[in-house]
């Protein structure tokens, strides 16, 4: 059985942020088949293509592209600012994409996870990110999607999900992600 090592990215730098206390407790659901750990993005600089030039890239950059690079896929779990993805988000997608041709995102099968205290659950932000991730050339899970409204009363001050119901539609979407997971790596291996 091969094991998948999926980055974790967070949108929110708030660390008590509903999105962080979410992406924990999905890494505690996710199969024996996804290894997850949460990759931070909040010291990255932001991108500006001058840095690129010797003596090369700040080494907050050089790290955050090594890790994503090392992964075999990527969950994205991020509140919503404006109807959109948070600012640091936007800019560790753009870090992780350059220089051109050398994105470490290309080919990764992603999964999008948005959630609010509203009852909207962050729908913009997740059309939004999944905009940019078609351009990424990431392959998103499609289905079951994840617009997490209410969140502020998903979890328990323990990190424990409130309720069963919440608990078992998000155990189904890291099984789906596996999955998808697995789909994508056997279908990259056939070409």
């Amino acid at each position: 059985m091969r094991r998948f090592k999926v980055a974790v990215l967070v949108g929110s730098l708030r660390k008590g942020s509903y999105s962080r206390a979410l992406a924990r407790a999905m890494i505690g659901l996710a199969p024996e088949t996804l290894a997850c750990e949460l990759v931070a993005i909040g010291e990255l600089p932001l991108y500006d293509s001058d840095l690129e030039e010797p003596p090369g890239p700040p080494p907050a950059w050089s790290g955050f592209r090594a890790a994503i690079g090392a992964a075999d896929a990527v969950m994205f779990v991020t509140p919503e600012y404006n109807r959109s993805v948070p600012g640091a988000l936007k800019n560790a997608l753009d870090v992780g994409s350059r220089p051109p041709g050398r994105s470490v995102w290309n080919g990764k099968p992603a999964a999008v996870v948005s959630n609010s205290p509203g009852a909207m659950g962050g729908f913009g932000a997740n059309h939004h990110l999944r905009q940019s991730l078609v351009f990424l050339n990431m392959p998103v899970l499609q289905q079951p999607e994840a617009y997490i409204g209410h969140a502020d009363s998903l979890l328990t001050q323990a990190g424990e999900f409130a309720s069963a119901g919440a608990r078992d539609y998000l155990d189904g979407l890291m099984k789906a992600f596996a999955g998808w997971i697995a789909r994508t790596a056997s279908a990259a291996a056939a070409d």
